[in-house]
């Protein structure tokens, strides 16, 4: 099985962050994968997106041109992203900065407030990894239960105060009923 993933946004979403935990996990797994930055030349508050492929086979290329998973933390990544979606594919959108709907028909559309939940719950910043929860919820990209072995390898030994808010942050998300 083979999930090509695309997460975009604004520079200082954590856009890339995000990517880099759904390819840890993956390497921790033992899956093969493919994980690929991309983001414009003023970083933070440029756009930014990042392409994740978890495979049981071997990746071809790391380049997602028709991702199963589009994540979209704002508008213009939307815009941009929502016509590549595959068919049957499914589209996350943070409701908080988003105010339009999905308009295929052909995929699944799925709307949390990721930007006000993290703001609500003293986690500003960490709207990606709500989003993570509630996507891992929805697709089982790759098992709850792992998480935190993840979590506990990507977060830097500098950021390690900041390990349990991702977590707790995963966790919102995953339990989120909207």
């Amino acid at each position: 099985m083979t999930t090509r993933i695309l997460i975009a946004g604004f520079g200082g979403q954590g856009i890339l962050f995000a990517g880099k935990f759904l390819a840890y996990e993956g390497l921790l797994e033992g899956r093969e994968l493919s994980w690929l930055p991309s983001y414009g030349p003023e970083m933070r508050g440029g756009t930014a997106n990042c392409s994740v492929i978890l495979s049981d086979e071997p990746v071809g290329s790391p380049i997602v041109t028709n991702p199963d998973v589009l994540i979209a933390l704002n508008l213009p990544s939307l815009d941009k992203f929502e016509g590549d979606v595959a068919q049957g594919g499914e589209v996350f959108v943070d409701s908080s900065l988003i105010e339009r709907k999905v308009a295929r028909a052909d995929v699944k559309a799925h709307y949390i407030p990721a930007t006000k939940l993290a703001s609500d719950e003293g986690l500003s910043g960490l709207a990606n990894m709500i989003m993570l929860g509630f996507v891992i919820k929805h697709t089982g990209v790759i098992p709850y239960e792992n998480v935190e072995r993840a979590m506990a390898k990507v977060v830097s030994e500098r950021h390690k105060d900041l390990l349990d808010a991702n977590l707790r942050a995963v966790a919102l998300g995953y339990g989120y009923e909207g």
